[in-house]
């Protein structure tokens, strides 16, 4: 195994650079399929790693739950780590599923939450369709995953935007239930709790989500200002973040002075260029190929250390 099996740990660093470059060469349609990509691979090379070690380092300890022969004198030659090494990646892992599994279950709670409110909604025009209007006075907006998957905006935001932009917002929201984004954002989620490395994949996917919902709003109601000047002015109006964790119409411009002016700025620009690749001679493709170099090792490293695990093992397991 050697000290190859260490670097899917660290190889995520990679792929910070494309992170912080795709939005600029990429339709952020690509961007977010490729950086979900990206982190899901590693998140998992990752998990398998630390697997490994665990696996080598408690062999080594008598009174272990696992086979006696996994602790043979010729394992312990073939994988010499030590077993601090290795209680140490188990105790890893076992925060790492803690981190995963809060995630999930708050990512549900937070849904059923939501799910209950839009229940005591009254029949009527507010609960027709896909819409569900919420009377209250704080503005928001977001996009509610489900079957079928609603689109939940306040009375407060409504009345914060002129009709054009109503349309604006809720061809936005209703892009996020379309294309399914909260299974992008819930990935990232998930790869950020197991190795923390990929937390800037997680934001610059989020943000890209936003871009590509912003991008079908614009398609949608046919002018790009429209949707600019929705964008801005719902985030000027928001005074209280939307349910975390769903894909919102704009975050309060006070929590999050950047990715608002930036979203805006896109959407006052020309349309970007529907590839899911930048060009190799930018800053960005550089980026993208050292992502996609370090994605493959780390997959390589993982395998080959698993191939070599259960090569020793089963060499000293009787049957």
């Amino acid at each position: 195994m050697g000290f190859f099996v260490f670097l899917p740990l660290i190889l995520p660093l990679t792929a910070v650079p494309i992170a912080r470059l795709t939005e600029q060469h990429l339709h952020p349609r690509g961007a977010a399929r490729l950086m979900t990509v990206i982190s899901a691979v590693m998140a998992v090379c990752s998990v398998l790693c630390l697997g490994l070690i665990g696996v080598v380092g408690t062999a080594q300890i008598p009174g272990n739950p696992l086979p006696d022969s996994w602790s043979d004198p010729v394992v312990r030659h073939a994988l010499p780590y030590h077993e601090t090494v290795g209680t140490a990646a188990m105790w890893l892992l076992v925060l790492v599923g803690f981190a995963c599994c809060r995630t999930v279950v708050r990512h549900l709670r937070v849904r059923s939450r939501a799910r209950r409110a839009l229940a005591g909604l009254p029949a009527g025009p507010a609960a027709a369709g896909d819409l569900a209007v919420l009377p209250d006075r704080s503005p928001y907006a977001y996009a509610l995953p489900g079957s079928p998957g609603r689109v939940v905006v306040s009375t407060g935001m409504l009345a914060g935007l002129a009709e054009d932009e109503r349309e604006a917002l809720l061809a936005h929201e209703r892009a996020h239930l379309r294309h399914r984004h909260h299974r992008y954002l819930l990935t990232t989620q998930l790869a950020a709790c197991v190795n923390p490395f990929l937390r800037p994949l997680q934001d610059a996917v989020a943000f890209s989500a936003e871009r590509w919902a912003d991008e079908e709003s614009a398609q949608a109601v046919g002018d790009r200002r429209i949707t600019a000047r929705a964008v801005a002015r719902a985030a000027l109006v928001s005074h209280a973040a939307p349910v975390p964790g769903f894909a919102a119409f704009a975050a309060p411009a006070a929590a999050q002075p950047g990715p608002v002016p930036r979203r805006v700025a896109a959407l006052l620009g020309p349309v970007p260029t529907a590839r899911n690749w930048p060009p190799a001679k930018t800053p960005a493709g550089l980026a993208a190929m050292v992502a996609a170099a370090g994605t493959a090792a780390s997959a390589l490293c993982a395998l080959n250390a698993a191939v070599a695990l259960l090569v020793v093992l089963k060499a000293v397991t009787p049957w």
